[in-house]
C-alpha cells in the first residue's frame, strides 16, 4: 500500500467515502511497483468540479513520485468515482512500462536470452 497519499478536492467537497475509495484504488498500486521503488512511491490526487459544454463534470489528475520518474494521468467523466478507476488503469500501464524499463529480468531481454540458450544447446 502506498502510504503517503495527498488527496485534494477543488470546487469539490470530499467525503469520508470518496476518500476511502482512493485511498484503496490508487493505495494498491503498489503491486506494480519494482521492490525498490515501494518505500519512496507517493502520491498526489486533485478531484475537480469543471463545468464543460461536452457534459463532464468531474475531472481526477493523480501524480505519482517514484524514483526517477514522474507518473501523471488525468481524466474527466460524469462521475468523480469513475474518473479514479479510469485513472488507476492508465497509471496501472505506465508504472507496467516503468518497471519493465528499470528491473534488469523483466523485459524482452530475458526472452531473447532464453532462445539463445536453447539454439546454443541443439548446436552441440
Amino acid at each position: 500500500m502506498i502510504q503517503s497519499i495527498n488527496v485534494t478536492g477543488v470546487k469539490y467537497d470530499l467525503d469520508d467515502a470518496t476518500k476511502k475509495y482512493v485511498m484503496k484504488k490508487i493505495g494498491r498500486l503498489d503491486r506494480f511497483l519494482p521492490r525498490h521503488a515501494r518505500k519512496s512511491a507517493s502520491a498526489e490526487v486533485v478531484i475537480k468540479e469543471v463545468n464543460r459544454s461536452g457534459g463532464n463534470k468531474y475531472e481526477a489528475e493523480v501524480v505519482m513520485h517514484i524514483p526517477d520518474k514522474q507518473l501523471t494521468a488525468k481524466d474527466s467523466t460524469m462521475n468523480a468515482l469513475a474518473a479514479i478507476d479510469i485513472v488507476e488503469a492508465k497509471l496501472a500501464n505506465q508504472l507496467r512500462k516503468y518497471k519493465d524499463a528499470h528491473v534488469s529480468h523483466i523485459g524482452k531481454t530475458r526472452a531473447a536470452l532464453s532462445r539463445f540458450k536453447r539454439s546454443y544447446d541443439r548446436e552441440q
